[in-house]
């Protein structure tokens, strides 16, 4: 659902994420980890259609998305770290205004927003102007948006940052849902735990480069710990670390 061939970024001078291969079936929920700068975001960026790799190809559901960017964006659906929202709007009316972009009869945007209304608890609140939300209330309203057209693949950035235990738990749940309905969902997180219960495949990402991909049983061999995803990340990142960077 989701191919990386000989990915390829660089910023100026930079090499931000070297020969990239990496492929996400259907329905599976993969994590993608690494320490700060190591090139998740700009990874997630480009399978967004945010950033266009130097080198390389990127596919989704077959879609090639230097030749077919829009077509593409019609099945994914992309959860930044942080929720940008447009403050004079309320939340339904945002709602409504994702619907527009997907070209959604006003109908079926009406059906939509009802059920999130319920599945993410914002009845009290989703016909305020979201000037006025917690940080805890945006992100339940981008991540209620972007089910709108019911995506065959979600890109999500940090999805846990600022929230509560109990919203965190509900983000964690509905993304759990999504995938045993059938949605691919590559993941960027600092919070191991979640990956360690949510993930079905793990890759970690150091200075660029993929240095370890699997099953977290996967990873605790490849690691030779029998700890949590954790000590495993910890174990892997000292290796990586000892390695040289992307070459620019």
């Amino acid at each position: 659902m989701i191919q990386l061939e000989g990915v390829r970024k660089e910023y100026g001078t930079k090499v931000a994420v070297e020969s990239l291969s990496l492929e996400i079936p259907a329905g599976q929920f993969f994590a993608f980890l690494g320490p700060n700068g190591a090139g998740k975001t700009t990874t997630i960026k480009m399978i967004a259609g945010l950033l266009r790799p130097s080198l390389g190809s990127i596919r989704v559901a077959g879609i090639d998305l230097a030749k077919n960017m829009l077509a593409a964006k019609e099945i994914l659906a992309y959860v930044p770290d942080q929720p940008y929202l447009y403050d004079k709007l309320s939340g339904r009316e945002f709602m409504r205004f994702i619907g527009d972009l997907y070209r959604l009869p006003r109908g079926q945007v009406e059906r939509e927003i009802e059920a999130q209304e319920e599945l993410f608890g914002m009845q009290e609140y989703l016909d305020e102007l979201t000037e006025t939300y917690s940080h805890g209330m945006k992100q339940r309203l981008v991540l209620a948006a972007t089910l709108l057209h019911h995506p065959k693949v979600m890109v999500v950035d940090e999805p846990l940052v600022g929230l509560d235990p109990p919203s965190a738990r509900l983000v964690k749940d509905i993304l759990l849902q999504q995938t045993r309905s059938g949605t691919t969902i590559f993941l960027t997180t600092h919070v191991l735990s979640l990956a360690e219960e949510t993930a079905d495949r793990v890759g970690i990402i150091i200075k660029g480069r993929l240095v370890a991909l699997g099953t977290v049983g996967d990873l605790r061999t490849r690691a030779n710990v029998e700890g949590d995803l954790e000590e495993v990340f910890l174990r892997i990142l000292a290796e990586g670390n000892a390695a040289p960077a992307a070459a620019g």
